[in-house]
């Protein structure tokens, strides 16, 4: 079954495989099928074609998703670059942006990149 351009999980509970789409989280999921009055415990597959037209009107009337919202997120960075804020410069040079330490973590934002004193130095080779 397809929504919106996302393939969604036949065996997953509707509340669940809603959040298959970018830009809908578990919250929104369980808004969206209340005000529709369609079982949030209901699996995927038994959505009949009306609710699934519902659903799809729903999402295309009130939330941005997708492409949308990935093009919208993209451009406020490079605002935050353009006008040379703080959280640009921590955007563009790859580094944690909401005030996280840097010293021992942040691994995922920067890369695996090991800094130490005793990581470049070669082995010794015993004579």
């Amino acid at each position: 079954m397809r929504i919106v351009g996302v393939n969604i999980p036949d065996e997953k509970r509707a509340v669940i495989a809603l959040t298959y789409v970018y830009g809908i989280g578990n919250v929104s999921a369980a808004k969206i099928l209340g005000d529709l009055n369609i079982n949030p415990g209901k699996r995927a597959k038994e959505l009949t074609q009306q609710e699934i037209a519902k659903i799809k009107g729903v999402i295309e009337k009130d939330y941005r998703i997708e492409g949308e919202l990935k093009q919208s997120v993209r451009q406020n960075i490079n605002r935050l670059k353009t006008i040379k804020s703080y959280k640009g410069f921590r955007h563009a040079k790859n580094l944690p942006v909401h005030g996280q330490s840097t010293k021992r973590n942040s691994r995922t934002r920067r890369g695996n990149v090991r800094v130490t004193a005793g990581s470049g130095r070669k082995k010794l080779t015993l004579k």
